[in-house]
């Protein structure tokens, strides 16, 4: 199956794992990978650009990454912020069956790997982090993002890379005008035909 379809809940190909050498928080490690996911053969361009920014992290609290493939972005916000939660969260089965083992693999204890519905309700984060869906079509898209991006707690930063030719820029308008009063995005940096969209919950 293509990786385009990371975003089905059951891979239909066979669950062949594969270990790839790939640096987390800066570190060589190696993790485990597959087909029916998305990106399994290395850590994706927009991912890499997103992960420059891990200086913005919080030390602590509720860290949440939406769609977390084989984990890139969840390893490196618990590897990063040792005394966070990490909320690593999916639709795909065999992603989130990757991102656990890898955690085991890297010794990351403060990563919790679920799909969505099991995010207890009313939690709110401190951080999240995403490369979202693009690929799952605009109204499934914002249905993601309206369900998470109103869960920052008050003065707390969401971090989101998006392709330029993929929409940034108009999902920038579009949560400009769609989260709740109090929010913010603005466009912190644009880096290989990517851009960096910050969204805030203003104190």
């Amino acid at each position: 199956m293509s990786s385009e379809h990371y975003f089905s809940e059951t891979p239909g190909s066979d669950f062949n794992p594969k270990e790839i050498k790939v640096e987390i928080n800066g570190i060589a490690v190696s993790v485990e990978t597959a087909g029916g996911i998305f990106s399994p053969d290395h850590i994706d361009q927009g991912t890499a650009v997103l992960l420059d920014h891990l200086d913005k992290v919080p030390p602590g609290g509720h860290l949440l990454d939406v769609g977390c493939g084989w984990g890139p972005i969840a390893l490196s916000l618990a590897s990063r912020s040792p005394h966070a939660t990490v909320w690593a969260i999916d639709v795909n089965e065999r992603s989130l069956e990757l991102t656990r083992r890898n955690a085991v693999r890297l010794g990351l204890d403060n990563v919790n790997v679920c799909r969505p519905e099991e995010v207890p309700a009313g939690l709110e984060f401190e951080g999240i982090w995403s490369n979202p869906p693009i690929r799952v079509g605009k109204a499934e898209l914002h249905s993601i993002l309206l369900t998470w991006l109103p869960r920052l707690a008050e003065g707390s930063e969401s971090y989101l890379v998006v392709q330029k030719n993929l929409g940034a820029d108009s999902l920038h308008r579009w949560l400009e005008a769609e989260l709740p009063a109090g929010f913010s995005t603005i466009r912190v940096d644009t880096s290989k035909s990517f851009r960096i969209l910050r969204v805030k919950n203003r104190p």
